[in-house]
């Protein structure tokens, strides 16, 4: 038999990872949806924008239950979440409670009798920014307000409560945190997820190092001690081009080993939340039409400009296709889920019911720009100008696991068996494979035959022969139909460089793609006064087998699936309609949610 390894993983036989054994049981995995990115309290930034809620709060929102935010409105989910993890930031964990705390030390700090004093949204966010000299000193010497016994504290209360909340088989929650890093507000942030129950005395923050891979190294020698995690990097779109750059931490090209341990530690990236999508970007893919979906242009927390290039999730794929054909490995063969990144403890996944993120700071639409304000200001302004309008309704993680447990939920994570959406609930399959039956799409065990024949999302496929691709796609009931499945490839040429190509293999109404694989217009609309939504034709259920016609033997390349809903009000439309007014003209109207899968590797 060949033997073959890719990525460091012994490949046998043709294809790689397909058991005839287990094809069935493989078939069973269920389809759970959670959130992987949530504040609460203990972070330092969601205390001051007038979060109290708790790490127990947030997992009763994501159980089903009611939770007030701060602006004192209730924040309720249209249907419970499979699983959660409560990702406070590592760095100055529960400092910001105890700064408040006349009975702790740190309330009589300088800093923190000004924030005592901070009424108004306005006081509270310049008090905020008083905090930024520490939380990105360099030398924490001249520290002396950070107190490592609170941090202490605050993460075992975290602890805690995600093994209070975790029911096996009903509702997951995961041990995590944020680890927080990124210089000039350049976003290197990751979320960090721990497999079971134990866990480190203290997570690892930007107060040990603001270099992620020395993060790495931290998971790793857990690793050998029996305590497993993976991180999640968030929000590249912010990160100025760091996120996905061709070089290590210290400006040295990246080799091999750089590349298995990242892939090690980092197997999955947060594509899609609040602060934007981070798939592509119109610069970066000049011939894709859906390429300006929820662009945030600008770094964290800032309005310096942030750069594209090495950003965005499709061009590290291309980057990372071009690093394996140099170095043998692939540094960016990573999965795909989605967040909320929510600061008020409760995720915001509807446009229609849509709370942005920073509690009393944007709670309501004219605090985030969306309607007039009352009176023009002084210079002329109509609305109140911010960030906040380019962020959007938060994505959510889609997993196929066995069952709804913390092993099976974070092995499948592993396998990077998972995929993004941008808010609704689209059930998603995606397999690949040398071939399907010819009767595939109407066979009653058509999915354990693609697992046997093939590899679903996440996988790898070896195969000499134009691939065929089986897509799967139905809607969510409590969103809207669908409008058209897309397969986006990603390959190498011979002479090192990347392509890339955006194919609609699945349109509304059984109608079929064009010469140039687009779908016909299906004549979906909505009405801009009232939000209702109108379609010509639009699917509840799409499903399609697909065989690449420009495949080239031997050709390296990734194919990923992006599902496109039929077009809908934009949060910040909602907005408009609820307030009586027009919608702002100088922000997108509408949006086509979508749903995102991990990619296929084609070798």
């Amino acid at each position: 038999m060949k033997r073959i390894f890719i990525n460091g993983l012994l490949a046998a036989g043709l294809v790689l990872s397909v058991s005839a054994v287990n094809a069935e049981e493989k078939a069973e995995r269920k389809l759970l949806f959670g959130e992987t990115h949530v504040h609460t309290v203990l972070s330092f930034d969601a205390y001051i924008f007038g979060n109290r809620n708790g790490p127990d709060d947030a997992y009763r929102y994501a159980k089903g239950e009611t939770l007030q935010h701060p602006a004192g409105f209730n924040m309720r989910l249209r249907q419970p979440l499979d699983f959660q993890a409560v990702t406070d930031h590592a760095i100055y964990l529960g400092m910001l409670p105890a700064m408040h705390d006349p009975r702790q030390a740190a309330s009589r700090h300088p800093i923190s009798l000004e924030m005592r004093k901070a009424k108004t949204p306005t006081e509270r966010l310049q008090a905020f920014q008083k905090l930024f000299p520490l939380l990105q000193a360099e030398n924490r010497d001249t520290d002396d307000l950070y107190d490592e016994a609170i941090a202490k504290s605050a993460w075992q209360e975290i602890i805690a409560a995600a093994e209070r909340h975790n029911d096996p088989g009903t509702f997951t929650s995961f041990i995590a945190y944020e680890y927080t890093s990124g210089l000039q507000n350049r976003n290197l942030h990751r979320n960090v997820l721990f497999r079971g129950s134990q866990a480190p005395v203290l997570p690892f923050s930007r107060i040990i190092s603001a270099n992620p891979e020395d993060l790495w190294a931290w998971m790793d020698g857990l690793r050998a001690m029996g305590i497993d995690s993976l991180a999640i990097p968030h929000n590249a779109n912010g990160s100025d081009g760091l996120m996905f750059q061709n070089t290590k931490w210290d400006g040295n090209p990246i080799d091999a080993a750089y590349a298995e341990t990242r892939m090690r530690n980092e197997p999955l990236v947060e594509v899609t939340q609040v602060k934007g999508d981070s798939e592509t970007h119109p610069a970066l893919s000049p011939n894709d039409e859906w390429a300006d979906f929820e662009i945030m242009p600008f770094r964290i927390g800032a309005w310096t400009p942030s750069q594209p290039d090495g950003s965005y999730v499709r061009q590290a794929y291309r980057r990372g296709l071009a690093l394996a054909d140099k170095g043998g490995i692939n540094p960016y063969k990573f999965g795909l889920i989605g967040a909320s990144d929510s600061h008020v403890g409760a995720g915001a996944f509807d446009e229609s019911n849509y709370w942005s993120k920073v509690g009393v700071i944007d709670a309501t639409p004219r605090l985030r720009g969306a309607v007039p304000l009352a009176k023009p200001r002084k210079n002329g302004d109509k609305y109140n100008e911010n960030y906040f309008q380019t962020w959007g309704a938060a994505g959510l993680a889609a997993v196929w696991a066995e069952t709804n447990t913390r092993e099976a939920i974070f092995t499948a994570m592993r396998r990077k068996e998972t995929y993004a959406t941008t808010g609704p609930r689209i059930a998603l399959r995606f397999f690949a494979a040398g071939d399907f039956a010819e009767d595939v799409l109407t066979r009653p065990d058509m999915v354990a035959h693609a697992y046997e024949r093939g590899v679903p999302m996440g996988g790898d496929l070896i195969t000499t022969t134009a691939p065929n691709f089986l897509v799967w796609a139905t809607r969510d009931t409590g969103s809207h139909a669908l409008q058209r499945i897309q397969i986006i490839k990603g390959w190498l040429m011979g002479n090192g460089k990347t392509h890339e190509r955006v194919y609609d293999i699945a349109c509304a109404g059984g109608m079929a793609p064009n010469e140039h694989y687009r779908c016909p217009d299906n004549g979906a609309g909505v009405s801009l006064t009232t939000c209702d939504a109108h379609a010509a034709t639009g699917d509840d259920e799409m499903k399609v087998v697909w065989r690449d016609p420009h495949y080239q033997s031997g050709q390296k390349a990734f194919y990923y699936v992006r599902v496109l809903e039929n077009p809908s009000c934009r949060w910040s439309t909602w907005d408009a309609v609820r307030s009586g007014v027009a919608p702002r003209p100088d922000i997108p109207a509408t949006v086509q949610e979508r749903a995102y899968s991990s990619p296929i590797w084609l070798y």
